[in-house]
């Protein structure tokens, strides 16, 4: 009796210290479009009126969690019974997330057109502000949707050949990680401005200590909102070039092994966002004719 509680004891300290191993390494593999999702939701859940954004990103990452509860037993169905899928999914996500790379960088270098957004203010009536609001909140969920696919099946890759107790534990956590992790970090960005106007607001001195930190929070909100968009790019090259150099053997063998693997990375999602961004461009202009 003592011998078999001591052999499950066993099990189980071998298998937490699995999961371990396997969540560090998923985390690693997952960061690069965790900061892309946190660059895109900062973005979304920021334009509104000061009292609504938190409620705001409080239904968004209501929203976030329904979206994993739905996709993690699909991925865990798919791992245990239709294995390739998981790698056909992981490739065409590769392809949206080097296109969506690609898009952004278009978008800087070729400013077009984009339709003008209404700013939500205090003119507009409580129904008009909670409907702007549900459209936008319907949105940001939406592309917390694909992202959360592309990270839950990024994070499945990492535990592939695993026990699927080890798969689902590693990816549960790495699902929940960044639920908490990103929308924790968006609040404490969307607020940043505010927090800024409370120090300004401090005390009546108009140069004080209080004064210089809020203006320089104020002043940072929309710097750091953009550096993470920048960063969040360079992320998506670099995650769906990944994809193609470890799922594609075509990959292996283009570049010189002499140049490191994150370059190769970096030029395979570049090279292939913008091949998949000229297809599509040129499709969408046929069907339209």
């Amino acid at each position: 009796m003592a011998s078999g509680i001591f052999a499950l004891l066993d099990d189980i300290a071998t298998l937490m210290d699995d999961v371990s191993v396997m969540s560090k390494v998923a985390a690693k593999k997952t960061a690069g479009i965790l900061g892309d999702d946190l660059a895109v939701n900062a973005e979304k859940a920021s334009g509104f009126v000061s009292d609504r954004e938190l409620p705001v990103l409080w239904a968004i990452t209501k929203g976030s969690l329904l979206n994993k509860i739905i996709i993690l037993p699909v991925a865990f169905l798919l791992s245990a019974f239709v294995p390739i899928a998981v790698t056909i999914i992981l490739i065409f996500g590769g392809l949206y997330l080097a296109y969506e790379g690609a898009e952004k960088v278009y978008e800087y270098f070729v400013p077009h057109h984009h339709e003008n957004k209404v700013d939500l203010d205090e003119k507009l009536s409580k129904d008009e502000i909670l409907k702007r609001e549900k459209v936008k909140v319907k949105s940001a969920i939406v592309t917390d949707f694909i992202l959360s696919v592309e990270i839950i099946i990024i994070a499945l890759g990492t535990v592939e050949g695993s026990p699927i107790t080890t798969q689902i534990v590693v990816v549960t956590i790495i699902a929940l990680l960044a639920t908490v992790g990103v929308y924790g970090i968006v609040a404490l960005i969307v607020r940043m401005d505010e927090f800024g106007y409370k120090l300004i607001d401090l005390n009546e001195e108009t140069d004080s200590f209080s004064d210089k930190v809020g203006r320089m929070l104020v002043n940072a909100l929309p710097l750091v909102i953009k550096a993470l968009g920048f960063i969040g790019t360079i992320a998506l090259f670099l995650v769906s070039g990944g994809i193609f150099a470890h799922k594609i053997d075509f990959f292996h063998h283009i570049l010189p092994e002499s140049i490191p693997s994150f370059i190769q990375e970096f030029i395979f999602g570049l090279v292939i966002g913008f091949v998949v961004l000229v297809i599509l461009s040129l499709a969408k202009k046929i069907f339209k004719k």
